[in-house]
């Protein structure tokens, strides 16, 4: 049971960053952060403008094998709320596949975690969460926090990380072209294909990266997370996967064009994006297939598309987002309707599992974290999860930090083009680490 409590903020911003400082004296901490509080044309789909979980009462991680059926014991006897990760290679439990690539990050492949205190921002009230046995302490804790006095982690001086590409421009190139040459055989009709860039020896302050990278992204999913001294610094603009009450909606990105100072030009790459008849077929393969996914668990009928290539513009780049809802029986659990559609279609491909295949053959190191999603369960079986995207992945003991970005394949690529739009993926990643 938890103790509930209510207050007005007086300055929200200010309080934001207050408690984002206040919580990095824990082991494990979930920051979720909407920085405007809206969601793709709908505010209904934005529930809180930020969320922080601290001190794991309760978790569970593992590798892939029965992980979702881990997960849903532990989901339904916990009935609380749940932070955590899906990574990439869940993949594995899903169908008959494998994860051979290298990996220096070593993040478990689902770790999730009941918090002892929990904080709900929306705009200017706040709702705070404590298990009973610690509720004696919240009075106490809302009160340092407001005290808490922010110090420049900018006069921090660190050594600056050596990015370093695992794929060459030239073997990115050529394995484009064994992709495409898929495509033309007719074994898939579209697949993401990512690379990663990675600094070994690294030290970094996770807190001011993330910070940095957040003022520039400004992105409506960040998520600043840190568990076993793992950490991922995210600015993902995209929602995998989100559940209320009956209700489930899922919002792909597929097309990306970059921005302009010039407010002419900018707004004619926004058109040029909206109207490229190969950044559409993206998209709407993908909607496909997410509808597809959706139908597993939805009521017949029910799978609709809700919006189609809508256009939408981001700190860095123009992005075409669709939504496709569904409904599905009270009695449906949650972590079945994610098993049935993970990994998400807009990062992986279509047909999925043979895009997959070919993915896992191509690229050249594990994807763990990275392309999975971070996000909570409510102890009503509500969730929301992003798409792990446009972010940095740290393993602290190994001073290992990681970035990977990647772009949809189809025959309509040009492998040049596919090659800049990853580098333009990268650019806030790489910006906040040299």
């Amino acid at each position: 049971m938890r103790v509930v409590k209510e207050l007005k903020l007086e300055y929200p911003a200010l309080f934001k960053s207050q408690i984002m400082h206040w919580s990095q004296q824990f082991e494990e901490v979930v920051w979720l952060d909407s920085n405007t509080g809206a969601s793709f044309g709908n505010p209904a789909y934005s529930r809180y403008d930020a969320i922080l979980a601290v001190d794991a009462i309760t978790a569970i991680k593992t590798d892939y094998q029965q992980a979702f059926e881990k997960l849903e014991e532990y989901q339904k006897t916990t009935g609380d709320w749940l932070f955590g990760y899906l990574s990439y290679d869940l993949k594995n439990d899903v169908e008959n596949l494998s994860s051979e690539n290298h990996d220096k990050l070593q993040f478990p492949d689902l770790y999730f975690f009941q918090p002892k205190k929990l904080f709900l921002l929306k705009g200017d009230l706040l709702e705070v969460h404590y298990l009973n046995f610690v509720a004696d302490q919240m009075d106490a804790d809302i009160q340092a926090i407001q005290n808490f006095k922010i110090e420049e982690t900018a006069q921090i001086v660190l050594p600056k990380s050596t990015i370093t590409p695992r794929t060459s421009r030239e073997n990115y190139l050529r394995k484009v072209k064994k992709m495409l040459a898929h495509i033309q055989q007719g074994d898939i009709y579209e697949a993401n294909f990512c690379q990663e860039f990675y600094a070994e020896n690294a030290t970094i302050h996770p807190q001011e990266v993330f910070e940095k990278l957040n003022t520039i992204s400004k992105a409506p999913f960040a998520a600043f997370m840190k568990l076993d001294a793992k950490y991922l610094l995210g600015a993902s603009p995209e929602r995998y996967l989100q559940k209320t009450a009956t209700k489930v909606i899922s919002q792909p990105i597929k097309g990306t064009k970059q921005r302009s100072q010039d407010p002419e030009e900018d707004k004619r790459l926004a058109e040029t994006l909206h109207k490229d008849p190969k950044e559409r077929s993206e998209n709407i393969m993908i909607t496909d297939l997410v509808r597809n996914d959706l139908s597993r668990t939805a009521t017949p009928g029910s799978v609709l598309v809700d919006e189609l290539c809508g256009l939408y513009s981001f700190m860095q780049v123009h992005q075409l987002i669709s939504t496709i809802s569904a409904t599905v029986l009270p009695e449906t659990s949650p972590v079945q309707i994610l098993k049935s559609t993970f990994p998400m279609g807009s990062m992986t491909g279509a047909p999925k599992c043979s895009a997959m295949k070919i993915i896992e053959e191509l690229e050249d190191a594990k994807r763990g974290l990275y392309s999975g999603a971070v996000g909570y369960f409510t102890p009503q079986g509500d969730f929301d999860f992003n798409v792990v995207i446009r972010s940095i992945l740290y393993n602290a003991p190994a001073k290992y930090v990681s970035f990977s970005v990647g772009s949809a394949i189809t025959s309509l690529s040009v492998p040049e083009k596919e090659y800049e739009e990853c580098l333009l993926k990268a650019k806030a990643m790489r910006e906040v680490l040299l």
